[in-house]
Formats: structure tokens, sequence, C-alpha cells
């Protein structure tokens, strides 16, 4: 780690077709160990991976080892996930960061409501809520990205 805390030598890039089973593994234990809210076997392995066939999938890796995966569906700007397993250390900006530069116009995404730490995230990362809604039992907020000057 260097001096502000960032992982050296943190690479994104795509994910590999061999990849996809252990970003499905991480998405997994992200979401089932931060989405308190919800019942553990809500969340499904197989959810990321039908998602993934329409996707690009990209990884944040260093030392060979995956450390954070997001999912953009190109046809609506959509980043439709983005999952960390070691966060405060830059890995969700820089996949952030990866998608927004490969998107051909700004982010949008959905957010559960009840997950303030992404809401947070996303508002330091210049996103603002669009519109609000609900899925089954859960509140989710839509945000898009401010034009980059």
């Amino acid at each position: 780690m260097d001096d502000a805390g960032l992982i050296p030598g943190l690479e994104v890039r795509g994910a590999r077709p061999d990849e996809l089973g252990a970003c499905a593994d991480l998405y997994l234990r992200v979401l089932r160990t931060t989405f308190t809210w919800q019942p553990p076997e809500r969340h499904r392995r197989d959810d990321f991976l039908r998602a993934a066939r329409e996707e690009e999938v990209y990884v944040a890796v260093a030392d060979g080892r995956i450390l954070g995966v997001a999912s953009f569906y190109r046809p609506r700007n959509f980043l439709h996930s983005l999952y960390v397993d070691d966060r405060g250390r830059g890995v969700g900006k820089a996949l952030l960061d990866h998608v927004a530069a490969v998107a051909d116009g700004p982010l949008s995404l959905k957010v559960q409501a009840p997950n303030l730490r992404a809401q947070a995230f996303y508002d330091r990362e210049g996103f603002v809520c669009v519109e609000r809604g609900q899925d089954s039992d859960v509140d989710w907020l839509r945000l898009m990205q401010r034009r980059r000057s």
C-alpha cells in the first residue's frame, strides 16, 4: 500500500472468460456481507453470470488477485454493478473511472436506498439522483453522472 492508502500496481481491464466465475464469487461475497437489509440467500451467483452475458465486465487486479468487479451495459451507459472486496483503497474509484472513460456518455446506475455507503461514494464522484422507485420490496435511487468539464 502506498502513502495515500491506494494499492500500488492496481490494473483495471476487461475480465477474461476464465475469470467470470471468480467475479461472480466476489459479487456474491460482497452482497452477502454488505447488503445486511436483505436475506443472504436472496443473492445468487448465477444472477451475475446471467447478466454478464450481455454486459462488459471489468476487473481491478493487483498481484494476480481480483479485488473488484464492475459490469457495464453499454446500450444504456448503465453501470449495472460495482463490487469491491477491500473498500477504501481506491479500487471502486479506479473501476468507476475506467467504465466512465469507455462509456459513450454520462453513466447512470441504480443504488438501493439502504446502501448509504454507496450513495456517499457516488455523490463524491459527481452523481445526482434523478429518479426514485421500488423493485419488489427494495427502494432504489437512479443516479446520473454529471457531465465532466
